[in-house]
């Protein structure tokens, strides 16, 4: 049996996807999508981005791209970098970065130049780190960091009055273009859940394994989910990005 699973934001807890790989009894007839945040929070980005590397040889793997993703291979690419990333779990990636070698960082930097801005599956499922904000949806998405910074749709999904129906008059049009909306960005932690959750027709999967929550694979259609331990208790020599 083959299900296609989804991963929320990772940021660096290699110990966690291992965790969940082992948990939720991950298979080579799988399909395994990342929702981005690989890296910035806990020591071990490197190991996450080898671990994903490997993956993508032996398992159907799809790939997106998150904000500090994009952060990483801006400061690989350059050198430049921002304080406010720095502080938001950049220093400690940027550390482990500079142990590395010239040829395995430029393996890293293929990696994150692959990834996708977001991925529309043939249900109209779609999945994306962030967001996006034209009401025509993502194909018309003018400013595409959106796809990474993103939080109105979110913010859209739990405002909704839920007496409101896809036919009302006013009900968003973003939450009306596709079946089901999958992301993370936003930890769930901000709302008092360390799990999963739905809003509308969409499906908040960060549930916090930068802070003090646990890091989530779920089924897409049955919506079982597993989590690691909460990843601070993982790392319990590091802050991570509390």
């Amino acid at each position: 049996m083959s299900r296609t699973l989804v991963i929320g934001d990772i940021h660096g807890s290699y110990k966690a996807v291992l965790q969940i790989i082992e948990r939720a009894k991950v298979t080579v007839n799988d399909t395994l999508i990342f929702l981005g945040d690989y890296v910035d929070g806990w020591g071990q980005s490197p190991e996450v981005i080898e671990l994903l590397i490997a993956l993508k040889k032996t398992h159907k793997c799809i790939f997106i791209r998150g904000n500090h993703d994009d952060l990483l291979l801006d400061w690989l690419k350059t050198g430049e970098y921002t304080e406010e990333w720095f502080i938001h779990g950049g220093r400690i990636t940027a550390d482990t970065y500079n142990a590395l070698t010239a040829e395995k960082k430029q393996e890293h930097i293929d990696f994150f130049d692959s990834l996708r801005e977001y991925y529309l599956d043939d249900k109209n499922r779609l999945f994306v780190h962030a967001g996006f904000s034209s009401l025509n949806g993502v194909k018309h998405e003018y400013f595409t960091r959106m796809f990474f910074w993103d939080r109105t749709l979110w913010e859209t999904a739990m405002a909704m009055d839920k007496t409101l129906k896809e036919t009302d008059k006013y009900f968003p049009k973003r939450l009306t273009l596709y079946k089901e909306i999958f992301i993370g960005h936003t930890p769930v932690t901000r709302i008092g859940h360390t799990t999963p959750v739905n809003m509308a027709n969409v499906w908040n999967v960060d549930t916090g394994a930068a802070f003090k929550g646990p890091l989530t694979i779920m089924d897409i259609i049955s919506k079982e989910y597993w989590q690691s331990d909460p990843v601070y208790t993982l790392y319990p020599e590091e802050n991570g990005r509390n």
